[in-house]
């Protein structure tokens, strides 16, 4: 997840991972050996990756990456993001993608469900050469590839992740992904809705509630859209921090974890709003960041022409963004709190880092606030 700065996650010893790594491999490929395993520096804080290469004749994968769940029950000092990890979800997910799309998706080749290997469930993927806008510190920071990047390739590398999303939503047939349903009554946006609201209660169950989140709930019940429109398949995660580029051509889409049934507008709203929160945070650092990059007008108008379907209903998707990535935030606030890195304040809403733009969403001046590219 995008955020800023990043927490501690694991304290488990990559040289037991690997070790325990090669004994698996070699269950599956007699007289492999993993090789050259590591965490990459830009480790994510809800799963766990490894990257690795195995070392074999004839390996069906060489160059590997490994997703593995973060379970306090096997490591006490993860204090997770999310209250459940379903890697076989994820693993599903991304060879659904793989066969009814042309996106770049990595290929998947093993999932191992047993937590006895690694003690946790874990998938094994290609891993594809390339780099990756940063969260930490943003690519809206001076001092990155994307920042130092000119203005056309900056706009080929927007229209070209835009249109990832654009075909992720046409071609994929939502019938093929029941196992994506999320639970409860209702259209699949009150569904989604209202598993982000056990997610917020399990964030804060024994904990001070943030008056601001709750506030964002009720607003978006009044700005409930009228007409829904049909379900898609939603990336759920849909950002380019989660796209590898060669150059400025996105050559794989990564973390699906949050896949599920939901509006068009549901993606949409989260690739406005990450970028959003990543320019605010840098204008409030005094850099001018990327103020014409991904902005919501032109993200929203090349989606209509790729696809033939109008955004709608806008503020609500980029509110209901900014609401979840506030929930997020708040747990990893609080995670950080576990490690003593930071204290907990009297005030919870002050540990998420945009409470004054959710703050001006919530009241509705976010959008035509000064510096704010519509």
């Amino acid at each position: 997840m995008a955020t800023a700065p990043r927490p501690r996650t694991t304290t488990r010893d990559p040289g037991e991972l690997a070790r325990r790594l090669t004994t698996w491999l070699d269950a599956r490929l007699p007289g492999a050996r993993a090789v050259d395993v590591r965490v990459p520096e830009s480790n994510g804080m809800s799963s766990e990756t490894l990257l690795f290469d195995i070392d074999h004749p004839e390996p069906p994968l060489r160059a590997c990456a490994l997703r593995a769940a973060a379970d306090p029950a096997a490591d006490p000092a993860a204090y997770s993001v999310f209250p459940v990890y379903d890697m076989a979800r994820q693993y599903r997910t991304m060879r659904l993608v793989a066969e009814h799309s042309d996106l770049p998706v990595p290929q998947v080749r093993w999932l191992e469900e047993d937590p006895g290997p690694l003690g946790v469930p874990f998938f094994v993927m290609e891993r594809i050469a390339g780099r990756v806008p940063p969260d930490v510190m943003p690519y809206t920071y001076e001092g990155n590839w994307l920042h130092a990047a000119s203005e056309p390739e900056r706009k080929h590398l927007e229209a070209a992740s835009v249109a990832l999303i654009a075909r992720l939503h046409d071609q994929v047939p939502l019938r093929e992904a029941d196992f994506l349903n999320l639970p409860g009554d209702g259209s699949p946006l009150r569904r989604h809705v209202t598993a982000q609201r056990a997610y917020y209660a399990w964030v804060i169950h024994g904990l001070a509630p943030s008056p601001l989140v709750e506030s964002a709930f009720d607003r978006i019940e009044e700005l409930w859209p009228r007409d829904e429109g049909e379900a898609v398949l939603n990336w759920g995660d849909a950002r380019i921090g989660n796209v590898i580029y060669d150059g400025f051509d996105p050559v794989a889409v990564l973390d699906w974890e949050m896949a599920a049934p939901a509006p068009r507008e549901v993606d949409l709203g989260w690739t406005v709003y990450l970028h959003r929160f990543f320019q605010d945070l840098t204008e409030g650092f005094g850099q001018p960041g990327l103020p014409a990059f991904l902005r919501r007008d032109r993200v929203e108008a090349r989606y209509a022409r790729l696809t033939g379907h109008t955004p709608r209903d806008m503020d609500f998707y980029t509110l209901y963004a900014a609401l979840r990535h506030a929930i997020v935030m708040l747990r990893i606030a609080y995670r950080q709190a576990h490690f003593g890195e930071v204290a907990v304040p009297r005030d919870p809403d002050t540990l998420i880092l945009h409470h004054d733009s959710l703050r001006a969403m919530v009241q509705g001046s976010y959008w035509n606030g000064p510096g704010v590219a519509r």
